[in-house]
């Protein structure tokens, strides 16, 4: 630091999240962050004492309402009012791809660009597919080349799904055979025909590539699916917004509660807010990785919050309610969490749909 405070080499990358259960917070702070405990070895000083540091540095930083240590040394930030309705006017203004561009060109890791191969059937052409998408999005550009010039190849091998392909041929004498077939294409029509090409996307990339990955016997529409979730939450995002212009209003990022805390208090707001916040850093993380199940997860998280927002908080008014600034702020809250949703099913390939 420049007065000397501290004297360390500065992280490539620092993550900074949602606090976890266990860091401190009681759930009234929205960020957190590790960096303190992973500088103070080379600062020769107790993680405390560096956090605290770090804390009189942040405090009074523009948009920064208060800085806690927690624990061991996390850092626990949170917000003023006007950051949070910042954060969601970014993200529903400029859309999710211009709003994760900026963030990762200006705080993110920058991700090595490669040619991906898929080795292992169609589960592995799934992935591969998801992350030539994921990759662009998570902060690479262009691809690398080796020593040789060329480009950088990297083998994708996730578990391999067994698939029952079959297909009819012709016998010897004329008769009708049927014989297995286990190319990738052929196993993919398979499951699509089987389960449709959303739930068949789904099925292959929510679990990580180590995982077993079980196939349903057909698709399931209903909450326990987490892509009929994720859709339906999208959907619903969607008619929040035509049912608000049929009663002559939009969102505007402000206050989402009438208290003295502005309604960012409500833990199911915070949920939200902090959802669609870190959804960079998982971009981010599921190209480094090459882990898609990480950004399908993330929606399961993104969609569960925002349903349980909108019993708790609803964006539209109720009964002889007329609409209000606090109307349009939860609006445009949902309007955030819904561009979340929307761009992470596009990066797995998987439909949006605005009416389910």
């Amino acid at each position: 630091m420049a007065d000397g405070e501290l004297s360390v080499t500065v992280p490539e990358r620092v993550v900074v999240r949602a606090p976890l259960p266990g860091e401190g917070g009681g759930g009234e702070t929205d960020l957190a962050c590790d960096v303190a405990l992973r500088i103070a070895k080379e600062a020769g000083r107790p993680p405390r004492e560096v956090a605290e540091v770090l804390r009189r540095r942040l405090v009074g930083l523009p948009g920064v309402g208060g800085v806690e240590i927690a624990g061991a040394g996390f850092l626990n930030v949170t917000l003023t009012r006007a950051a949070r309705a910042e954060l969601v006017g970014k993200v529903r203004g400029q859309g999710q791809g211009e709003w994760l561009g900026s963030v990762l060109a200006t705080g993110g890791t920058a991700v090595a660009p490669v040619a991906l191969r898929a080795a292992g059937g169609v589960r592995a052409a799934v992935v591969v597919e998801a992350l030539e998408r994921i990759l662009p999005a998570g902060g690479a550009a262009g691809r690398s080349k080796n020593e040789a010039g060329e480009p950088r190849v990297e083998v994708i091998r996730p578990r391999p799904v067994p698939v029952e392909v079959r297909h009819e041929r012709e016998g010897h004498e004329g008769h009708r055979e049927r014989g297995a077939v286990s190319s990738a294409s052929q196993e993919w029509r398979a499951l699509a025909t089987r389960l449709g090409p959303d739930e068949a996307r789904w099925v292959l990339l929510r679990a990580a590539r180590h995982d077993v990955v079980r196939l349903p016997v057909r698709p399931v529409q209903r909450e326990s699916n987490g892509r009929f979730r994720v859709q339906y939450a999208y959907a619903r995002t969607c008619a929040m917004t035509r049912n608000a212009r049929e009663l002559g209003f939009a969102g505007e990022p402000g206050d989402v509660g009438a208290g003295a805390e502005g309604g960012w208090e409500v833990r199911e707001v915070r949920e939200v807010w902090a959802a669609v916040a870190e959804y960079p850093g998982v971009v981010e993380a599921a190209a480094r990785h090459r882990a898609p199940d990480r950004v399908a997860r993330h929606l399961e998280v993104t969609a569960d919050a925002w349903l349980r927002c909108h019993d708790v908080c609803p964006p539209l008014p109720v009964g002889e309610e007329k609409p209000s600034a606090v109307h349009r702020a939860r609006l445009a809250l949902a309007e955030a969490a819904g561009t979340v949703l929307a761009h992470g099913l596009h990066l797995l390939g998987i439909s949006t749909p605005e009416r389910l």
